[in-house]
């Protein structure tokens, strides 16, 4: 008899269980080129998770609240394969992440595509070019992203060192917020009252929301430390709606690093992040402490007219030195909780935000643009739209909150941006002609005009590839100043210069700093003030830009840019995966 060419259930069983090993687990598969392919695979599955003493259903990614973290080197390619096993639409955004001619992996909904629907997968797939550091990932539709976000830890590439002294170990923190109340209720019937949304019940660290709330002292992150070492703690805010003042009590920490780029290192007891925003700090413990253990915590930085969660999340600073006592054995309330600026503290965020440099040697150069071919103006705030007939509205004057960009609340198409734009479609969903400047100029840090009205549509920039663009970002006083953090999908870019009252086009570019200038994706735009940015278009595709406080994201401001193919193979988006979710 023949020798049988059936391969065993020996060989079929290893065969799949590889497979399976190559989603699961990172580090596993060689690219053809530099660096290796890394494979993710998540589960977007409900998970019961207990806070405050209340139980409730979570959208999660494995299970896991906050998610999974993602690990590459610089020049890693990145496959994540999401299956939406809920009945919410889905859509992830790797924030922070270049991604170089990868527009389509890019995430957010209904800008680079459709949402994945129940029961389907979609693969994101990007390289990593360029960067290193600490970003984050996120669901980037409705306000999933109260429980859908988890870290992206970018490693140097083999045998090229940090620009700093190695550090003894590195640890994720993560701030976040947690709603007894389904986040997406919430939205909902703000958006149809026209009021300001509820607030969070609590802000939590690595999920945890602390000591300082009722029911919570079992829910609290301790991070454990050796006497005269160093760490680095990779700090991300994810929360929704809240900059955030964090410090460790009695420590000093030295910020190494912004938005996956490495900075001048400065020093602080205090710190200011935005939601959207990343920051490398190395924290050395002491040498003979004291005391075992010190409170770390973070409260929120607020500028505007509404309510916010003006809570407290606290965490712990271990000692592991068993001569002196440990928090098991000492009290919360003898432990000092750190002083904190005032909550409207915006002289403390400008003069934190100014210290901010790029490395800018022959290593890591700041390679900024030093002549602009377009300019633009943009004023972002608060304004309304009408309340509809028959219905009373919640809003200012019984109208409904909006927010804009130059006056213009951006209005989600129902098919994906993207797509329209690569397949030529744009008739019906799009129009190219949103204003450079504002339509209408007005004093816009004083008094505020009449007419609060904004108008609604479709509308975006198209730039040629490779231009150089500066971007001066205005904070409006129509509704209330206050600040906005300001997140550039598909870019990085140069904050060149920032100030309070309205923009001088003469005066104030005089001091740009055009030499080391902090380089980031997110920004924020101080409260009753102006920022100015530079970039070059040098990645084709659409590229989203948003104020990363949901709330006002969802009220409209935000907008998009087009970028258009160059002429070299290199400079072109390719075309859409087989597998690109349809509306």
């Amino acid at each position: 008899m023949a020798a049988s060419h059936l391969p065993s259930p020996v060989l079929v069983g290893a065969f799949v269980l590889l497979i399976n090993c190559l989603w699961l687990f990172p580090e596993v598969t060689i690219a053809k080129h530099a660096g290796i392919t890394r494979h993710y695979k998540f589960n977007v599955r409900l998970q019961n998770v207990t806070r405050l003493c209340q139980t409730k259903t979570i959208l999660t990614v494995n299970g896991k609240f906050p998610g999974p973290r993602i690990i590459a080197r610089e020049g890693d390619r990145v496959l994540v394969k999401v299956v939406n096993h809920v009945s919410n639409n889905v859509s992830f955004h790797w924030h922070g992440i270049r991604q170089l001619q990868s527009g389509w992996a890019d995430g957010p909904a209904y800008i680079t595509q459709c949402p994945i629907q129940t029961g389907q997968t979609y693969v994101y797939n990007f390289t990593i070019v360029g960067q290193r550091g600490t970003l984050f990932w996120h669901a980037h539709i409705t306000w999933l992203r109260a429980t859908l976000y988890g870290p992206i830890f970018i490693l140097p590439k083999h045998n090229v060192p940090y620009p700093f002294a190695k550090p003894y170990k590195e640890v994720p923190i993560i701030f976040g917020e947690w709603w007894n109340a389904n986040t997406e209720a919430v939205i909902n019937q703000a958006l149809q009252t026209g009021a300001g949304p509820n607030v969070s019940d609590a802000y939590t660290i690595n999920g945890q929301p602390g000591p300082l709330y009722n029911c919570s002292a079992n829910e609290t992150f301790k991070l454990k430390v050796k006497p005269g070492k160093t760490y680095l703690l990779r700090l991300i805010n994810a929360a929704l709606n809240d900059e955030l003042f964090f410090t460790v009590a009695n420590h000093t920490l030295t910020i190494v690093e912004a938005d996956a780029v490495y900075t001048k290192p400065f020093q602080t007891d205090i710190l200011l992040i935005a939601p959207g925003q990343t920051t490398n700090v190395l924290l050395k413990t002491k040498a003979h402490p004291t005391n075992a253990t010190f409170l770390m915590a973070a409260r929120p930085y607020f500028t505007g007219q509404g309510t916010f969660d003006n809570s407290t999340v606290a965490g712990i600073l271990e000692y592991e030195i068993p001569s002196v006592a440990s928090s098991s054995n000492t009290s919360i309330k003898n432990l000092t909780l750190p002083t904190f600026p005032p909550i409207n503290g915006t002289s403390f965020a400008a003069n934190f935000s100014s210290k901010f440099r790029s490395l800018a040697n022959a290593q890591y150069p700041a390679n900024v643009p030093q002549t602009v071919q377009k300019h633009f103006f943009f004023t972002v705030g608060l304004g309304s739209n009408p309340c509809q007939k028959n219905q009373t509205c919640q809003g200012p004057n019984g109208t409904k909150f909006a927010a804009s960009v130059n006056n213009i609340s951006f209005v989600l198409p129902t098919t994906a941006l993207l797509q329209t734009h690569f397949f030529g479609q744009s008739n019906g969903v799009y129009t190219t002609d949103f204003p450079s400047f504002p339509v209408v100029a007005f004093n816009y840090t004083g008094t505020p005009p009449n007419n609060t009205m904004v108008a609604n549509g479709t509308k975006v920039v198209v730039l040629p590839f490779n231009t150089t663009v500066e971007l001066v970002l205005q904070d409006t006083s129509i509704l209330g100043a206050e600040s906005h953090p300001l997140h550039l999908h598909g870019y990085n870019f140069f904050v060149v210069g920032q100030g309070f009252g309205n923009f001088d086009s003469k005066k104030d570019p005089t001091r740009f700093n055009l030499v080391d200038p902090v380089e980031r994706n997110t920004v924020g735009v101080p409260s009753g003030g102006w920022v100015a940015i530079r970039f070059s278009a040098d990645n084709p595709g659409v590229w989203f830009m948003h104020c990363h406080f949901e709330v006002h994201l969802s009220w409209g401001l935000k907008m998009a840019w087009i970028v258009m193919d160059g002429k070299l193979p290199n400079q072109k988006l390719p075309p859409p995966p087989s597998d690109l979710p349809k509306c």
